[in-house]
């Protein structure tokens, strides 16, 4: 730095103190110009801040951008040409209804379906990889080059005027109190001071007769959004319309009938039961005899003979077991080959066998 580059940091620093701590009067800026900073300020960041908002809307999974910027930095650095995109998460979900659809088999309505609402998912993702190119070129480019540009010229000028208005006071108020301050140290002070000012001013004057430009690229910007919402809209309705065909036919399509097994025959009598001669294999055990058979049977093998409900069976007499699918069944005694007598939910009685399966069997 020069000598006399480092008196004028001198200067500065002396009127900023000055002006700060000792009350000492600068020279004022007339209200429009310091209206044009105000402005100019509020620009500034209105810019910054619509900027981060626009690429939050466009990329809305705050680390998949930063994903995408750290890959963006490093192919720069590499030289590497080939640009990363950002994962939609309409691809995704519809990538997963496709995948979903695979599995549960073509031949079902829904797998069809799914696979429609996949690619109209897949549709939407396309739509916004074109609206994110779309309003980085006509709108966040734009945004980035009045920031980076005339922006930043604008502030450039503005600080510099900072400066030698604070240069400029400095010297005016030595000379007032009699320093050698030479009048033609004071002139230059004072004319740097008005083409700074001059510079500045015509800045932003600029900026704010160019707002077209700025509301140009805003309109830009809510063009691409309302083009990005038809197509959305447009394959939506699409998709509507096809899910409402395969409802109708989910709705028209028979169920699956469930064959049930019966058995072939009639369930005995108690009359028949206690007419069988001691010797039948097939005779039904007293409820006393069974009892202590049955205390037998639980203490040597750890389990009470049962089965399990294959099917719902409803009594249609009088001395039938009833019981739901899925209900454990305790078995008494087998009548014969289609019929067993055993307890459920409290109840005992007669039933078929084939509608159950047996877990414990009778010893």
């Amino acid at each position: 730095m020069s000598l006399a580059g480092f008196k004028k940091q001198i200067n500065k620093a002396n009127q900023y103190v000055s002006e700060k701590v000792g009350g000492a009067q600068g020279t004022k800026l007339d209200d429009d110009f310091i209206e044009f900073e105000k402005r100019t300020d509020a620009l500034t960041a209105w810019v910054e801040t619509i900027k981060t908002r626009t690429i939050e809307v466009l990329q809305p999974n705050p680390a998949a951008r930063f994903k995408l910027h750290t890959q963006g930095a490093y192919q720069k650095i590499t030289g590497g040409t080939k640009s990363a995109k950002y994962p939609q998460p309409e691809f995704l979900l519809g990538d997963s209804m496709m995948k979903s659809a695979s599995d549960l088999g073509d031949e079902l309505l829904l797998s069809q379906a799914l696979v429609d609402a996949g690619e109209c998912m897949k549709q939407i993702s396309e739509a916004k990889d074109a609206l994110d190119s779309n309003v980085k070129q006509n709108f966040l480019e734009p945004l980035t080059l009045l920031q980076t540009k005339d922006l930043k010229e604008v502030m450039h000028h503005r600080k510099k005027l900072s400066g030698r208005r604070l240069d400029y006071d400095c010297k005016k108020r030595k000379k007032e109190k009699g320093s050698n301050i030479s009048d033609e140290d004071l002139k230059i002070a004072e004319e740097k001071f008005l083409e700074s000012k001059e510079l500045a001013e015509s800045g932003m004057i600029n900026l704010f007769d160019n707002e077209s430009d700025q509301i140009g690229q805003l309109l830009a910007f809510v063009d691409a959004l309302s083009q990005f919402y038809r197509q959305g809209a447009a394959s939506l309705e699409g998709l509507t319309h096809v899910l409402q065909q395969k409802m109708n036919e989910a709705v028209a399509k028979p169920r699956t009938e469930r064959k049930i097994y019966k058995p072939t025959s009639s369930p005995p009598s108690y009359d028949d039961v206690n007419s069988v001669d001691e010797s039948d294999n097939y005779a039904m055990i007293n409820s006393n005899e069974f009892a202590a058979s049955n205390d037998h049977a639980t203490a040597a093998g750890g389990e009470k003979p049962s089965a399990k409900a294959l099917y719902d069976f409803t009594p249609e007499n009088e001395h039938e077991l009833g019981f739901r699918e899925g209900d454990i069944i305790y078995l008494l005694s087998r009548i014969d080959e289609n019929w067993m007598e055993g307890s459920c939910n409290g109840q005992t009685g007669y039933f078929p066998s084939s509608y159950v399966d047996i877990v414990v069997n009778l010893p």
